[in-house]
């Protein structure tokens, strides 16, 4: 039987400078959709998975483009509730070398923001699912958000679902005493915590030791320590990292960690030339979900994901489009990148 995978968040209209242009310099934007609980279903859905993406879209041309933009590549979209003002909007300068890429959101107002937990029937988007998704972008759109999520972890862990989270702390959107304030309450859901060291630390309050990612160290034995920190303190069966070595804004180490109370794992790394890095974390979210769905232990889940994660960032757009297959083959040691005919 398929596995059900059901994730709650903001899907936006992004805008994005083309060919490296500065905002000052465009007088065109590339459009697509994304956002980072709609970047892992699309992932799972590309996997195989019967995977919801649940939001509300304002009734309109562009709540409806976004609403097709996912059921193109097989999101489930049956729950998705319509009303409210307006769709979620980003707008993307892409860097190169050491010209770092910048993100302007207009976001403010829109329907999932302001939507009330009573728009969902969260019995019937939870019946025979196996696995729940949310990230710390949702409660931190508003306070209608976050309780929109914990009313969705309540109803999860209610129906046994396993339920994970990506920290993905946004400065933009509340500041750390904010942030901590909020998260630190939804933690009592989750099974499976996800995030990299800026997020524990402006998040929850756990910093792994001597890590600048800027220079590129790594305190592996700091991260072990946070981990099980945090498995102590939330109760998480899971925890894990993407590690980023940002080199330049163009060239990334990537890698990965993983602990479970018995064994921390390192994964491979990979040495990635950027086309997009928008929704890397998200492929990374899905890979170990899908690895952990389909019963791979943890240090090959954490595997599948990294594989996943790289590849996501040679394309363009929020979505990972790469194929189950496409995966392995990285997984089992092909990055030669050859044409394949």
């Amino acid at each position: 039987m398929t596995k059900k995978v059901v994730t709650l968040g903001e899907i936006m209209l992004r805008l994005s400078t083309p060919s490296y242009q500065r905002f000052t310099q465009a007088e065109s934007f590339d459009a697509v959709y994304g956002g980072g609980e709609a970047n892992v279903a699309v992932s799972l859905a590309n996997y195989g998975l019967d995977s919801y993406f649940v939001t509300k879209l304002p009734e309109n041309p562009l709540g409806q483009s976004a609403r097709n933009h996912l059921r193109r590549f097989g999101v489930r979209t049956d729950f998705i509730q319509w009303g409210g003002q307006r769709l979620g909007i980003y707008f993307l300068e892409t860097g190169a070398s050491m010209r770092a890429s910048k993100v302007v959101y207009d976001r403010a107002h829109s329907s999932i923001a302001e939507a009330a937990v009573s728009d969902f029937d969260f019995d019937a988007i939870f019946a025979d699912a196996d696995w729940f998704h949310f990230t710390g972008i949702t409660p931190a759109l508003s306070a209608a958000g976050a309780q929109l999520t914990e009313a969705a972890c309540q109803a999860a862990q209610w129906h046994g679902v396993k339920i994970s989270v990506d920290l993905n702390y946004r400065k933009n959107l509340w500041t750390p005493a904010e942030a901590q304030k909020v998260m630190t309450g939804l933690m009592q859901y989750v099974d499976v915590c996800i995030g990299n060291e800026e997020d524990a630390e402006k998040t929850l309050g756990f910093k792994p030791g001597n890590t600048d990612v800027t220079k590129g160290s790594l305190e592996l034995e700091g991260y072990k320590s946070m981990f099980q920190e945090l498995r102590e303190h939330f109760g998480f069966d899971m925890v894990a990292t993407s590690l980023r070595e940002s080199i330049s804004a163009s060239d990334n180490g990537w890698s990965a960690l993983v602990y479970d109370g018995k064994e921390f794992y390192q994964s491979r790394k990979y040495d990635i030339r950027i086309v997009d890095r928008v929704g890397g974390g998200d492929s990374f979210s899905a890979g170990l979900i899908y690895g952990l769905l389909n019963n791979m232990n943890q240090n090959d889940a954490l595997e599948f994901a990294v594989a996943a994660s790289a590849l996501k960032h040679t394309i363009p757009g929020d979505f990972n489009l790469m194929e189950l297959d496409e995966v392995m083959k990285l997984v089992q040691g092909d990055a030669s990148g050859r044409v394949q005919r």
